[in-house]
């Protein structure tokens, strides 16, 4: 019964080691989406739609049952799969459940990405921004030094691309369409997580309100921000350890 972990953005699968390590389990997978630490197929558009696709394929090459796990872009293309697909799970997990709810509205950065000609500049920034830079910045957010090396390694004018591309294709009302309708969330048993410092995902109050309509558990992280499980990758495990016993 493996689990799979997908990461978002700006990011690779290395944000998963630590909370991997305290997990303790040997069946667990964590899947890259294409621009994000894994190669671009040619024709990939890098829109929201693709990446439900993408990931409805590489879960079909898994033995299953599957408890998928997604965080930020990935807990959104997680969310997306269970409407579409919810067959392809056991459970589901994610902490971006906020971002459904019709009354989000998206961060700063994610409207600066959305805006043409301000989201070149910025994704230009970002990859033109010293190594080290971005070594620094990563472990401001809670990363250890070797993760945040692997994870500003990402950063380049392809990650750009598919940053632009992504975001723009779920800008506002295409987020709330999205999130109209989640019930068939209800088939398979879910976690929302909600880190009560992370600013990007709508905050506590839409989180659980689409908890409730998804018939979700929910997992609370007091006083984590967005990298949760960077900063404390045991309380992290342990929520998801606690919800997949629930499902066993």
């Amino acid at each position: 019964m493996p689990v799979v972990f997908v990461h978002g953005n700006p990011e690779t699968d290395a944000i998963w080691d630590d909370l991997r390590t305290h997990l303790g389990r040997n069946d667990v997978i964590a899947l890259s989406p294409p621009g994000f630490g894994a190669p671009v197929p040619d024709g990939f558009g890098a829109t929201s739609d693709e990446y439900v696709s993408w990931l409805a394929s590489e879960l079909e090459q898994i033995d299953g049952p599957i408890d998928l796990i997604g965080h930020d872009w990935g807990g959104g293309h997680v969310m997306r799969l269970v409407q579409a697909r919810p067959e392809l799970v056991r459970s589901w997990a994610t902490d971006i459940a906020g971002a459904l709810d019709p009354a989000y509205v998206w961060h700063d950065f994610a409207q600066v990405w959305q805006t043409p000609g301000a989201g070149e500049a910025a994704v230009a920034q970002m990859a033109a921004m010293p190594k080290e830079q971005r070594i620094q910045q990563f472990q401001s957010l809670g990363m250890s030094k070797d993760v945040a090396a692997r994870v500003a390694a990402a950063a380049d004018e392809t990650m750009g691309r598919c940053i632009l591309a992504l975001y723009r294709s779920a800008a506002q009302p295409k987020m709330a369409e999205w999130g109209a309708d989640v019930s068939n969330a209800r088939t398979r048993p879910g976690l929302v997580i909600i880190a009560t410092d992370d600013h990007f995902t709508g905050g506590e109050a839409l989180a659980r309100r689409t908890a409730e309509r998804a018939g979700a558990q929910v997992g609370m992280l007091e006083g984590l921000g967005h990298w949760w499980m960077c900063q404390d990758p045991k309380r992290g495990a342990e929520a998801i350890a606690a919800f997949l016993a629930s499902v066993a």
